[in-house]
């Protein structure tokens, strides 16, 4: 058994979440400026120029890449061999978000109470924390400041089984094309296919943590991801919705068993800024 101690949880949460307010990986800059090259709009290169400069400046000045610095969403892989010491697992993520948070001068945009008086929490907690138990003695921490303009066009069918293949393409498809520019594109989509209604937006969501435009492993998989893409980007959107070739830089799939009388499909957007980071302790 490995002792992990929670003091270390809580200061890698709160590096990650500053850090990746600050700055996108390098993955996801390369796709935006690999989009620019690709845009044949000269109003949609000038926005792509805008985005890929509003990224130097926050990386140079420390500030948000963003104003929305979203929900803290932090996913665990916590090996089975593991023994947290020192506190609780998710005190110590929490406490972790709100010193990221503080420390960095990102806005909180938590609310209490969703339905009613909408308090804000002031320190962006409590966090969305998924666990899951892997092998090993290991714990892999992985952040996504979530932001709300992108979320909020995410999507879900429960497809009769007969619709197949084309009906997940067509589903997805017209998802883009209703969010129009409301997300923020050029984006990154998340399908999770399968499962259950929480567990095909719960591989929708580890989807967007996937490197830009990584393919999924298995060929059928990652030719539906290339055919979405494909469609995606024959939609006229572009980036920030001032039409062009570039509506989306990746479509990444994660496809689970499901039931024989149903074929979910959900369908969760990222923003161009595509904030994630992630370490292992």
């Amino acid at each position: 058994m490995r002792e992990i101690q929670s003091g270390d949880i809580t200061n890698t949460v709160a590096r990650l979440f500053e850090h990746s307010c600050h700055y996108l990986s390098g993955d996801v800059v390369t796709a935006l400026m690999q989009a620019r090259e690709k845009e044949e709009s000269p109003v949609c290169r000038d926005v792509l120029n805008k985005i890929l400069e509003n990224i130097e400046i926050a990386g140079k000045e420390q500030i948000p890449l963003c104003q929305d610095t979203g929900a803290a969403v932090v996913m665990l892989e916590l090996g089975q061999e593991v023994h947290i010491s020192g506190g609780d697992l998710y005190t110590a993520v929490n406490e972790g978000v709100r010193q990221g948070y503080d420390k960095g001068y990102l806005r909180k945009s938590i609310v209490l109470r969703p339905f009613s008086d909408r308090i804000n929490t002031k320190d962006n907690t409590p966090a969305v924390i998924h666990t899951e138990i892997v092998s090993g003695d290991k714990l892999k921490i992985s952040v996504m400041p979530k932001g709300f303009g992108s979320e909020n066009m995410s999507r879900l069918a429960m497809l009769p089984p007969a619709r197949g293949r084309q009906g997940v393409i067509d589903f997805v498809v017209n998802a883009v094309d209703e969010a129009s520019s409301n997300p923020c594109p050029p984006v990154i989509i998340g399908v999770g296919i399968g499962g259950t209604v929480d567990k095909a937006f719960m591989l929708a969501k580890k989807a967007l943590l996937r490197r830009v435009g990584e393919p999924n492993p298995d060929s059928e998989f990652a030719e539906l991801e290339k055919e979405i893409l494909e469609r995606v980007n024959r939609l006229g959107i572009g980036p920030m919705g001032y039409g062009g070739r570039i509506t989306a830089l990746a479509v990444h799939t994660e496809v689970f068993p499901t039931h024989i009388g149903a074929l979910p499909v959900a369908v969760n957007m990222q923003c161009w800024c595509a904030r994630r980071g992630e370490a292992l302790l």
